[in-house]
């Protein structure tokens, strides 16, 4: 332990980031500007070059920020998992998706823990950061990683979730207060040695559970309240009232009230399926989560809507979904990412085709889609939205030319309150 604590706090811990995506390479990032020495441990080879050549893969880090350390030889990557053998500490970043059954998928946790178990040595501290149900820690990763070691003396375990908002210019890993649970008050102290140089503010936390508990109702409340607001959307469409004009007048009181606003459906790797995770753990203790599972039904039921949507504004100017040329504005999950995990956009394509429309895209951050048997090619940015009977908004980039939409479309479905009220503009 003392051991540990000295080398963390000399910044001479050695340390591996396994899974270098949208988490790890920007909390890999930080890590070796505070002055340690990082290795990201990942199976993807391309993810592997692209590190050890000083370029990012993601859009939240740049190449910029990354080759500095490349060069000075503080980061680098591997698929080789032998460099757990040297490590420090670990901290791991892999994905949470859902089983087919949408019930919690944890291979990738698993798989780690076990990497790690084989590679594992006394004074070395593991760092879970993958959102996942509250008792993951304590049940599944620290009972294996406690079968050689005492824990809180030869191993130390904690938990740390992710906070990682892809394009958001303002928060990054390291402005973002971090949670911190540890499976023993030493475990806490470890993973906050670690933690202090790369992140400006730490919030330590009584358990491994309360730290898992408290990101998951993070994401819950974002995706209760945008099932909510989905709903409005709904119920004042049915109700013949503008569900903007409700929402925008409901934002103006100043208290007691957050605006969220409705969509064509969630995406991204967190809200769709984070609250699942904790619904699932409940119902292992036969309590049902009742305003999870309504809002995962609204929000999961918006795609289905958006189709149903053009084809009501088609017939409303004398026009037919079957036949009609359509331009889906947009397929990444959200604003100004190139991130299409999820995306809501690939329900409405799908829609859309089968009711006989022929169906485009335009993303200038997504140049192809090859998701299963979408596989599309973006048409080009500058191409006149003249040529389509609608434009579908379904992703309002930074780069969307409003103006000459506004001019060249005929008919703009705007699934994004992006445009604001014009005659041939219609909202969900």
């Amino acid at each position: 332990m003392k051991a540990l604590r000295e080398k963390l706090d000399a910044r001479t811990a050695r340390v591996a980031v396994m899974g270098i995506g949208y988490v790890g390479l920007p909390l890999a990032a930080e890590l070796a500007r505070a002055g340690f020495r990082v290795t990201g441990l990942d199976r993807d080879a391309g993810k592997v070059r692209l590190l050890n050549a000083g370029e990012s893969a993601i859009d939240d880090v740049t190449s910029g920020q990354l080759a500095p350390h490349v060069s000075a030889g503080r980061l680098d990557a591997t698929t080789d998992e032998s460099v757990l053998d040297e490590a420090d500490a670990v901290v791991v970043c892999v994905p949470t998706p859902l089983t087919k059954s949408r019930d919690p998928d944890m291979r990738f946790i698993v798989g780690a823990i076990d990497q790690i178990a084989a590679h594992q040595h006394k004074g070395m501290l593991i760092v879970l950061e993958s959102t996942t149900y509250p008792g993951t820690t304590s049940e599944v990763v620290a009972p294996r990683l406690g079968e050689r070691f005492r824990m809180g003396e030869e191993v130390f375990v904690a938990f740390s979730p992710e906070r990682v908002d892809p394009g958001n210019a303002e928060y990054s890993t390291r402005n973002t207060p971090k949670i911190i649970g540890g499976m023993t008050p030493a475990c806490l102290e470890m993973a906050m040695a670690l933690y202090s140089g790369a992140i400006d503010a730490l919030v330590p936390v009584s358990s491994t559970e309360v730290a898992e508990m408290a990101k998951l109702l993070e994401n819950t409340f974002r995706a209760v309240n945008i099932g909510l607001v989905n709903e409005i959307a709904l119920m004042s469409r049915r109700l013949g009232i503008d569900p903007h004009e409700v929402i925008h007048a409901a934002e103006t009181k100043p208290f007691g009230y957050m605006p969220f606003r409705p969509g064509p459906g969630l995406g991204g790797h967190c809200i769709p399926s984070d609250p699942l995770y904790l619904s699932w753990k409940l119902r292992t203790l036969k309590y049902e989560a009742r305003f999870i599972e309504v809002a995962d039904a609204v929000n999961r039921s918006m795609p289905a809507y958006v189709v149903s949507r053009v084809a009501e504004v088609l017939a409303e100017r004398g026009g037919a979904l079957h036949g009609a040329r359509l331009l889906i504005y947009g397929v990444a999950y959200k604003a100004n990412v190139s991130d299409v995990r999820e995306s809501p956009a690939f329900e409405i394509i799908d829609g859309l085709a089968a009711r006989g429309a022929e169906v485009a895209y335009m993303d200038p951050r997504v140049p192809s889609l090859n998701e299963g048997a979408l596989q599309m090619r973006s048409v080009d940015p500058s191409s006149s939205f003249a040529a389509y009977d609608a434009v579908v908004i379904v992703t309002d980039h930074d780069e969307l030319e409003r103006e000459r939409l506004l001019t060249q479309a005929r008919l703009i479905i705007d699934t994004r309150d992006c445009l604001g009220g014009a005659d041939k503009v219609f909202g969900l």
